[in-house]
Protein backbone atom coordinates (compact mmCIF):
# COMPACT_ATOMS: atom_id res chain seq x y z
CA UNK A 1 0.00 0.00 0.00
CA UNK A 2 1.75 3.36 -0.75
CA UNK A 3 1.86 5.72 1.60
CA UNK A 4 1.06 9.61 1.22
CA UNK A 5 1.87 12.16 3.61
CA UNK A 6 0.19 15.25 3.42
CA UNK A 7 1.49 18.24 4.90
CA UNK A 8 -0.95 20.73 6.58
CA UNK A 9 -4.66 19.86 8.53
CA UNK A 10 -6.34 22.49 7.59
CA UNK A 11 -10.00 21.54 5.46
CA UNK A 12 -7.73 21.12 1.82
CA UNK A 13 -5.38 18.78 3.36
CA UNK A 14 -7.78 16.64 5.38
CA UNK A 15 -10.61 16.39 2.44
CA UNK A 16 -7.02 14.57 0.52
CA UNK A 17 -6.59 12.62 3.19
CA UNK A 18 -10.65 11.40 3.21
CA UNK A 19 -10.05 10.90 -0.63
CA UNK A 20 -7.08 8.78 -0.43
CA UNK A 21 -7.72 6.64 2.43
CA UNK A 22 -10.94 5.94 0.66
CA UNK A 23 -8.88 4.97 -2.56
CA UNK A 24 -7.43 2.64 -0.38
CA UNK A 25 -3.79 4.46 0.47
CA UNK A 26 -2.34 4.93 4.25
CA UNK A 27 -1.92 8.57 4.97
CA UNK A 28 -0.39 10.53 7.15
CA UNK A 29 -1.39 14.41 8.07
CA UNK A 30 1.11 16.87 9.54
CA UNK A 31 0.24 20.07 11.14
CA UNK A 32 2.68 23.30 12.46
CA UNK A 33 -0.25 23.18 15.05
CA UNK A 34 -3.03 21.66 16.65
CA UNK A 35 -5.29 22.05 14.24
CA UNK A 36 -7.55 24.33 16.21
CA UNK A 37 -7.29 27.05 14.70
CA UNK A 38 -6.60 27.66 10.86
CA UNK A 39 -8.30 29.60 8.40
CA UNK A 40 -10.49 26.46 7.91
CA UNK A 41 -12.45 27.30 11.48
CA UNK A 42 -13.14 31.17 11.14
CA UNK A 43 -14.40 31.86 7.52
CA UNK A 44 -17.94 32.36 6.80
CA UNK A 45 -18.39 28.72 5.58
CA UNK A 46 -20.01 29.75 2.01
CA UNK A 47 -19.77 26.90 -0.71
CA UNK A 48 -20.24 29.23 -3.12
CA UNK A 49 -20.19 28.82 -7.15
CA UNK A 50 -21.25 32.16 -7.62
CA UNK A 51 -17.99 33.20 -6.31
CA UNK A 52 -16.50 33.00 -10.19
CA UNK A 53 -14.36 36.11 -10.35
CA UNK A 54 -11.17 35.69 -9.53
CA UNK A 55 -9.33 38.40 -6.76
CA UNK A 56 -7.27 39.82 -9.33
CA UNK A 57 -9.70 41.64 -11.40
CA UNK A 58 -9.79 44.75 -12.82
CA UNK A 59 -9.95 47.89 -10.95
CA UNK A 60 -8.76 45.96 -7.86
CA UNK A 61 -5.46 47.48 -8.19
CA UNK A 62 -6.66 51.39 -8.26
CA UNK A 63 -9.23 50.66 -4.96
CA UNK A 64 -6.39 49.11 -3.58
CA UNK A 65 -3.73 51.75 -3.73
CA UNK A 66 -7.20 54.06 -2.17
CA UNK A 67 -7.52 51.64 0.70
CA UNK A 68 -3.71 51.45 1.40
CA UNK A 69 -4.32 55.12 3.54
CA UNK A 70 -7.55 54.02 5.49
CA UNK A 71 -6.87 51.51 8.30
CA UNK A 72 -10.08 50.57 8.20
CA UNK A 73 -10.35 49.53 5.07
CA UNK A 74 -11.06 45.76 3.54
CA UNK A 75 -8.05 45.10 1.33
CA UNK A 76 -4.47 45.94 2.74
CA UNK A 77 -0.95 45.54 1.04
CA UNK A 78 1.51 45.85 3.60
CA UNK A 79 4.66 47.39 1.33
CA UNK A 80 7.77 45.92 2.19
CA UNK A 81 11.25 45.26 0.22
CA UNK A 82 10.04 41.29 0.10
CA UNK A 83 11.50 39.65 -2.85
CA UNK A 84 8.27 37.07 -2.42
CA UNK A 85 5.78 40.32 -1.80
CA UNK A 86 7.36 41.54 -4.82
CA UNK A 87 7.07 38.85 -7.42
CA UNK A 88 3.40 38.29 -6.49
CA UNK A 89 2.76 41.72 -6.56
CA UNK A 90 3.79 41.88 -10.27
CA UNK A 91 1.84 39.01 -10.96
CA UNK A 92 -1.18 39.64 -8.84
CA UNK A 93 -0.83 43.33 -11.41
CA UNK A 94 -0.54 41.49 -14.64
CA UNK A 95 -3.61 39.09 -13.80
CA UNK A 96 -6.03 41.76 -12.90
CA UNK A 97 -7.54 42.03 -16.46
CA UNK A 98 -10.92 41.21 -18.11
CA UNK A 99 -9.38 38.58 -19.98
CA UNK A 100 -8.29 36.97 -16.97
CA UNK A 101 -12.11 37.15 -15.37
CA UNK A 102 -13.36 35.56 -18.61
CA UNK A 103 -10.60 32.73 -18.73
CA UNK A 104 -11.68 31.84 -14.71
CA UNK A 105 -15.13 32.08 -14.98
CA UNK A 106 -15.29 28.44 -16.15
CA UNK A 107 -12.69 26.92 -14.17
CA UNK A 108 -14.14 28.41 -10.80
CA UNK A 109 -17.76 27.46 -11.51
CA UNK A 110 -16.28 24.20 -12.22
CA UNK A 111 -14.38 22.98 -9.19
CA UNK A 112 -16.60 25.14 -7.38
CA UNK A 113 -19.77 22.89 -8.43
CA UNK A 114 -17.40 19.69 -7.66
CA UNK A 115 -16.76 20.84 -4.74
CA UNK A 116 -20.38 21.47 -3.31
CA UNK A 117 -21.84 17.90 -5.30
CA UNK A 118 -19.19 16.39 -2.76
CA UNK A 119 -20.40 18.50 -0.01
CA UNK A 120 -23.65 16.92 -0.66
CA UNK A 121 -22.39 13.45 -0.74
CA UNK A 122 -20.88 14.15 2.26
CA UNK A 123 -24.23 15.07 3.61
CA UNK A 124 -25.75 11.84 2.30
CA UNK A 125 -23.30 9.26 3.35
CA UNK A 126 -20.77 10.25 5.36
CA UNK A 127 -20.89 9.72 9.26
CA UNK A 128 -20.73 13.37 10.48
CA UNK A 129 -22.56 16.38 10.54
CA UNK A 130 -21.77 19.84 9.40
CA UNK A 131 -24.38 21.82 9.24
CA UNK A 132 -25.24 22.09 5.65
CA UNK A 133 -28.07 24.39 4.90
CA UNK A 134 -29.44 25.52 1.43
CA UNK A 135 -30.30 29.00 1.99
CA UNK A 136 -28.60 30.44 -1.40
CA UNK A 137 -26.70 34.12 -0.40
CA UNK A 138 -27.69 36.87 -1.00
CA UNK A 139 -25.11 39.89 -2.06
CA UNK A 140 -26.91 43.21 -1.47
CA UNK A 141 -25.61 46.56 -2.90
CA UNK A 142 -25.80 50.78 -2.03
CA UNK A 143 -24.49 52.51 -5.01
CA UNK A 144 -25.63 52.36 -8.82
CA UNK A 145 -22.39 51.44 -9.79
CA UNK A 146 -22.55 48.04 -8.31
CA UNK A 147 -26.28 47.63 -9.20
CA UNK A 148 -24.94 48.18 -12.80
CA UNK A 149 -22.19 45.69 -12.66
CA UNK A 150 -24.40 43.12 -10.75
CA UNK A 151 -26.78 42.81 -13.86
CA UNK A 152 -23.41 42.18 -15.80
CA UNK A 153 -22.83 39.24 -13.31
CA UNK A 154 -26.44 38.06 -13.86
CA UNK A 155 -25.91 37.84 -17.47
CA UNK A 156 -22.69 36.15 -17.00
CA UNK A 157 -23.93 33.58 -14.20
CA UNK A 158 -26.65 32.35 -16.95
CA UNK A 159 -24.11 31.68 -19.47
CA UNK A 160 -22.62 30.01 -16.75
CA UNK A 161 -25.70 27.88 -15.81
CA UNK A 162 -26.15 28.88 -12.45
CA UNK A 163 -29.20 30.30 -10.63
CA UNK A 164 -28.76 33.71 -9.73
CA UNK A 165 -31.46 36.40 -9.60
CA UNK A 166 -31.79 40.37 -9.67
CA UNK A 167 -33.64 41.88 -6.63
CA UNK A 168 -34.83 45.66 -6.26
CA UNK A 169 -34.66 46.59 -3.11
CA UNK A 170 -38.62 45.60 -2.34
CA UNK A 171 -37.68 42.32 -3.16
CA UNK A 172 -35.30 42.20 -1.71
CA UNK A 173 -36.57 43.63 1.86
CA UNK A 174 -38.91 41.18 1.76
CA UNK A 175 -36.48 37.75 2.12
CA UNK A 176 -34.97 39.53 5.21
CA UNK A 177 -38.75 41.28 6.97
CA UNK A 178 -36.88 40.84 10.72
CA UNK A 179 -33.89 43.20 9.45
CA UNK A 180 -34.42 46.41 8.10
CA UNK A 181 -31.59 47.17 4.95
CA UNK A 182 -30.27 50.18 4.13
CA UNK A 183 -29.88 48.91 0.28
CA UNK A 184 -30.97 49.83 -3.28
CA UNK A 185 -30.71 46.28 -4.18
CA UNK A 186 -29.16 42.63 -4.75
CA UNK A 187 -28.44 39.62 -6.19
CA UNK A 188 -29.93 36.45 -4.93
CA UNK A 189 -27.57 33.59 -5.50
CA UNK A 190 -29.68 29.91 -5.61
CA UNK A 191 -26.52 28.33 -5.98
CA UNK A 192 -25.09 29.13 -2.91
CA UNK A 193 -24.99 26.53 -0.03
CA UNK A 194 -23.18 26.91 3.77
CA UNK A 195 -21.96 24.85 6.34
CA UNK A 196 -21.11 25.86 10.02
CA UNK A 197 -17.17 25.41 9.38
CA UNK A 198 -15.96 24.39 13.50
CA UNK A 199 -18.76 21.45 12.99
CA UNK A 200 -17.09 20.52 9.51
CA UNK A 201 -13.70 20.63 10.94
CA UNK A 202 -14.32 18.96 14.38
CA UNK A 203 -16.58 16.13 12.87
CA UNK A 204 -14.29 15.59 9.89
CA UNK A 205 -10.89 15.04 11.90
CA UNK A 206 -12.59 12.96 14.38
CA UNK A 207 -13.86 10.66 10.99
CA UNK A 208 -10.81 10.42 9.67
CA UNK A 209 -8.88 9.44 13.01
CA UNK A 210 -11.84 6.38 13.12
CA UNK A 211 -11.25 5.91 10.32
CA UNK A 212 -7.15 5.31 11.05
CA UNK A 213 -6.03 8.27 9.15
CA UNK A 214 -2.70 9.11 11.51
CA UNK A 215 -2.40 13.02 12.31
CA UNK A 216 0.46 14.35 13.65
CA UNK A 217 -0.22 17.99 15.30
CA UNK A 218 2.46 20.41 16.39
CA UNK A 219 5.03 19.14 13.82
CA UNK A 220 6.81 21.08 11.36
CA UNK A 221 8.37 20.18 8.49
CA UNK A 222 11.77 21.22 8.09
CA UNK A 223 12.76 19.23 4.96
CA UNK A 224 12.83 16.67 2.12
CA UNK A 225 14.81 13.26 1.34
CA UNK A 226 15.12 13.01 -2.52
CA UNK A 227 16.39 10.66 -4.85
CA UNK A 228 16.21 9.96 -9.01
CA UNK A 229 13.48 12.64 -8.93
CA UNK A 230 11.02 11.66 -6.19
CA UNK A 231 10.87 12.49 -2.36
CA UNK A 232 11.90 9.12 -0.67
CA UNK A 233 11.58 10.80 3.01
CA UNK A 234 9.75 13.81 4.71
CA UNK A 235 11.95 15.46 7.66
CA UNK A 236 10.21 17.72 10.88
CA UNK A 237 11.85 18.78 13.58
CA UNK A 238 11.06 16.16 15.55
CA UNK A 239 12.25 12.71 13.46
CA UNK A 240 12.43 11.44 9.41
CA UNK A 241 9.56 9.57 7.61
CA UNK A 242 9.88 7.42 4.64
CA UNK A 243 6.86 8.03 2.64
CA UNK A 244 5.90 7.75 -1.48
CA UNK A 245 4.04 10.44 -2.42
CA UNK A 246 3.89 14.21 -0.55
CA UNK A 247 0.47 16.44 -0.74
CA UNK A 248 1.99 20.21 0.39
CA UNK A 249 -1.64 21.69 1.35
CA UNK A 250 0.03 23.70 4.22
CA UNK A 251 -2.20 27.05 3.28
CA UNK A 252 -0.36 30.19 3.45
CA UNK A 253 3.01 28.35 4.76
CA UNK A 254 3.18 26.29 1.37
CA UNK A 255 5.70 29.12 -0.53
CA UNK A 256 8.35 27.76 1.66
CA UNK A 257 7.76 24.10 1.33
CA UNK A 258 7.41 25.01 -2.49
CA UNK A 259 10.85 26.04 -2.65
CA UNK A 260 11.98 23.30 -0.86
CA UNK A 261 10.96 20.48 -3.77
CA UNK A 262 12.61 23.99 -6.47
CA UNK A 263 9.22 25.22 -7.11
CA UNK A 264 8.86 29.26 -7.31
CA UNK A 265 5.34 29.52 -5.91
CA UNK A 266 4.06 32.80 -5.99
CA UNK A 267 1.82 33.07 -3.22
CA UNK A 268 1.23 35.64 -0.12
CA UNK A 269 -0.52 35.28 3.39
CA UNK A 270 -3.88 37.66 3.53
CA UNK A 271 -5.38 37.85 6.95
CA UNK A 272 -8.89 38.13 7.46
CA UNK A 273 -10.70 38.68 10.48
CA UNK A 274 -14.29 37.64 12.06
CA UNK A 275 -16.48 37.86 15.03
CA UNK A 276 -19.26 35.26 16.18
CA UNK A 277 -22.74 36.47 17.72
CA UNK A 278 -24.11 33.71 19.65
CA UNK A 279 -27.26 33.61 20.72
CA UNK A 280 -27.81 36.71 18.88
CA UNK A 281 -31.15 39.24 19.36
CA UNK A 282 -30.15 39.67 15.52
CA UNK A 283 -31.71 38.06 13.13
CA UNK A 284 -30.66 37.13 8.92
CA UNK A 285 -32.59 34.59 6.90
CA UNK A 286 -29.73 33.98 4.30
CA UNK A 287 -25.59 34.43 4.15
CA UNK A 288 -25.23 38.31 2.99
CA UNK A 289 -22.26 39.52 1.37
CA UNK A 290 -22.07 43.55 1.78
CA UNK A 291 -20.59 44.42 -1.79
CA UNK A 292 -19.11 48.06 -0.51
CA UNK A 293 -18.31 47.12 2.18
CA UNK A 294 -16.71 43.38 1.66
CA UNK A 295 -18.10 42.04 4.57
CA UNK A 296 -19.85 38.53 4.50
CA UNK A 297 -22.44 37.15 7.30
CA UNK A 298 -23.89 34.36 7.80
CA UNK A 299 -26.45 32.60 9.96
CA UNK A 300 -25.28 29.76 11.80
CA UNK A 301 -25.40 26.34 14.11
CA UNK A 302 -29.24 28.03 15.15
CA UNK A 303 -28.89 31.37 16.78
CA UNK A 304 -25.13 32.01 15.66
CA UNK A 305 -24.49 35.02 12.95
CA UNK A 306 -20.82 35.22 11.98
CA UNK A 307 -19.55 38.19 10.41
CA UNK A 308 -16.06 38.42 8.84
CA UNK A 309 -13.77 40.60 6.06
CA UNK A 310 -10.99 42.14 5.09
CA UNK A 311 -7.92 40.44 2.99
CA UNK A 312 -4.92 42.03 5.04
CA UNK A 313 -1.44 40.84 2.56
CA UNK A 314 1.12 40.64 5.31
CA UNK A 315 3.97 38.59 6.11
CA UNK A 316 2.75 35.49 8.65
CA UNK A 317 4.82 36.91 11.14
CA UNK A 318 3.11 39.86 11.16
CA UNK A 319 0.85 40.90 14.50
CA UNK A 320 -2.94 41.48 14.26
CA UNK A 321 -4.53 44.73 13.57
CA UNK A 322 -7.74 44.61 15.50
CA UNK A 323 -8.84 48.24 14.29
CA UNK A 324 -9.67 46.80 11.24
CA UNK A 325 -12.61 44.40 12.84
CA UNK A 326 -14.03 48.54 13.68
CA UNK A 327 -14.17 48.54 9.61
CA UNK A 328 -16.40 45.55 9.39
CA UNK A 329 -18.54 46.75 12.26
CA UNK A 330 -18.93 50.10 10.24
CA UNK A 331 -19.96 48.09 7.42
CA UNK A 332 -22.55 46.18 9.18
CA UNK A 333 -24.03 49.31 10.60
CA UNK A 334 -24.09 50.88 7.58
CA UNK A 335 -26.08 48.10 5.66
CA UNK A 336 -27.81 46.73 9.14
CA UNK A 337 -28.88 49.63 10.83
CA UNK A 338 -30.53 47.49 13.76
CA UNK A 339 -27.00 45.94 14.31
CA UNK A 340 -25.78 47.99 17.33
CA UNK A 341 -22.85 45.54 17.91
CA UNK A 342 -20.31 46.38 20.76
CA UNK A 343 -16.54 46.24 19.95
CA UNK A 344 -15.57 42.49 21.34
CA UNK A 345 -12.68 41.78 23.39
CA UNK A 346 -9.85 40.67 21.48
CA UNK A 347 -10.00 36.73 22.70
CA UNK A 348 -13.21 36.82 21.00
CA UNK A 349 -12.00 38.44 17.68
CA UNK A 350 -11.00 35.54 15.34
CA UNK A 351 -8.29 35.79 13.00
CA UNK A 352 -6.32 33.64 10.11
CA UNK A 353 -4.28 33.77 7.14
CA UNK A 354 -5.75 32.25 3.64
CA UNK A 355 -3.47 31.94 0.77
CA UNK A 356 -3.39 34.15 -1.46
CA UNK A 357 -2.37 33.20 -5.39
CA UNK A 358 -0.72 35.59 -7.41
CA UNK A 359 -3.74 34.83 -9.95
CA UNK A 360 -6.71 34.32 -7.48
CA UNK A 361 -7.27 30.68 -8.88
CA UNK A 362 -5.65 27.39 -6.65
CA UNK A 363 -2.45 26.05 -7.43
CA UNK A 364 -3.48 22.23 -7.65
CA UNK A 365 -0.97 19.54 -9.80
CA UNK A 366 1.55 17.97 -9.92
CA UNK A 367 5.04 19.21 -10.08
CA UNK A 368 7.72 19.32 -12.21
CA UNK A 369 10.78 19.11 -10.43
CA UNK A 370 9.24 15.96 -7.84
CA UNK A 371 6.92 13.44 -9.74
CA UNK A 372 5.79 12.62 -6.39
CA UNK A 373 4.99 15.72 -5.20
CA UNK A 374 1.05 17.43 -5.71
CA UNK A 375 0.69 21.27 -4.40
CA UNK A 376 -3.00 22.21 -3.02
CA UNK A 377 -3.12 25.19 -1.89
CA UNK A 378 -3.39 29.19 -2.92
CA UNK A 379 -7.16 29.46 -2.92
CA UNK A 380 -7.55 32.77 -1.33
CA UNK A 381 -11.04 32.85 0.58
CA UNK A 382 -12.38 30.05 -1.49
CA UNK A 383 -10.25 27.29 0.85
CA UNK A 384 -13.40 25.96 2.74
CA UNK A 385 -15.95 25.86 -0.59
CA UNK A 386 -13.21 24.31 -2.69
CA UNK A 387 -11.81 22.26 -0.04
CA UNK A 388 -13.24 18.38 -0.80
CA UNK A 389 -13.77 19.34 -4.77
CA UNK A 390 -9.55 20.03 -3.90
CA UNK A 391 -9.12 16.75 -2.42
CA UNK A 392 -10.99 14.81 -4.96
CA UNK A 393 -8.55 16.15 -7.43
CA UNK A 394 -5.62 15.27 -5.35
CA UNK A 395 -6.34 11.63 -5.32
CA UNK A 396 -7.12 11.45 -8.82
CA UNK A 397 -4.02 13.06 -9.77
CA UNK A 398 -2.21 10.53 -7.21
CA UNK A 399 -4.05 7.57 -8.57
CA UNK A 400 -3.11 8.69 -12.26
CA UNK A 401 -7.13 8.77 -13.03
CA UNK A 402 -8.44 11.13 -15.25
CA UNK A 403 -9.50 14.12 -13.27
CA UNK A 404 -12.89 15.23 -12.91
CA UNK A 405 -12.69 18.33 -14.47
CA UNK A 406 -9.86 20.09 -16.47
CA UNK A 407 -7.13 21.13 -13.79
CA UNK A 408 -5.17 23.02 -16.11
CA UNK A 409 -5.44 26.74 -14.96
CA UNK A 410 -4.54 25.50 -11.78
CA UNK A 411 -1.19 24.04 -12.77
CA UNK A 412 1.08 25.35 -10.33
CA UNK A 413 3.73 26.18 -12.30
CA UNK A 414 1.71 28.65 -14.56
CA UNK A 415 4.03 31.38 -13.94
CA UNK A 416 7.45 29.79 -15.00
Amino acid sequence: MNHISIIGGGIVGLSSAYYLHEAGYKVTVFDKGDLSDNCSYGNAGYVCPSHFVPLAAPGIIWQGIKWMFNPLSPFYVKPALNKALINWGVKFMQSANQQHVEDSAVPLRDISLLSQKLFEEWEANASFDFGYERKGMLEIFQTEAVATHAHHTVEKAHELGLDVKYLNKEQLQALEPQTPLNAIGGLQFNCDTHVYPNLLMKNLISDLQQKGIEIKTNESITGFEKKNGKITHIRSHKQQYATDAVVVAAGSWSRELAELVDITLPLMAGRGYSLTLENSPHKINHPIILAEGRVALTPMDGNKIRMGGTMEVVSTNTPPNFQRVKGILQSVKNFLPTFDIAFPAEKDIWHGFRPCSADGLPYIGRTSTYDNVVIATGHSMMGLSLGPGTGKLVEEIISEKPTSIDIQAFNPQRFD
